[in-house]
């Protein structure tokens, strides 16, 4: 396995990141200050992840014709994960349907990190080569920061925010 883990070692320490995050999220309350920068930190955090990982890793192996279903799969994850964090930022932080919400997003998005690091890196790296390693290293820390500087809480309408 070489130097794979270097690439899946950097996506989980993003991921503890995020899980610590996610736990400071839920023990707000309300429309705080905090609450609201939490948020917009773990948003910016989460698109730009994706973002980047999707570029380094998930390009690479979408080329590996064995990890192409584990791959949509976790890509079409990501697609969902900005959708719910969309209508997040569209709900009223002060109502308790916000709450509601973001537990049902943490669930989800646990499950997909621990699929990610349980089942998907670990297949993934049988498949990878040297040049690929290096593709990988050189895309996830520059695309990630290049990211993070864009990466906006979009929020749709508040009349379009989902019940």
């Amino acid at each position: 396995m070489s130097d794979t883990t270097e690439i899946f070692d950097r996506l989980k320490e993003d991921h503890d990141r995020h899980r610590e995050l996610i736990d400071k999220l839920l023990e707000t309350s309300g429309e705080s200050q905090e609450r609201e920068e939490l948020f917009t930190e773990l948003t910016k955090e989460l698109k730009s992840h994706a973002a980047a990982e999707e570029q380094a890793l998930y390009s690479t192996m979408l080329r590996k014709p064995p990890t192409t279903d584990e791959t949509r799969h976790s890509v079409a994850e990501h697609h969902e994960i900005d959708e719910m964090l969309n209508d997040l930022a569209a709900t009223d932080m002060s109502e308790g349907g916000w709450l509601t919400k973001f537990k049902t997003f943490a669930h989800d998005y646990r499950h997909h990190i621990d699929e990610e690091e349980e089942d998907h890196f670990p297949d993934f790296a049988n498949y990878l080569d040297k040049e690929d390693e290096q593709h990988m290293r050189e895309v996830f820390d520059r695309r990630k920061k290049e990211e993070k500087a864009q990466a906006e809480v979009t929020p749709e309408k508040k009349e379009d925010a989902k019940e």
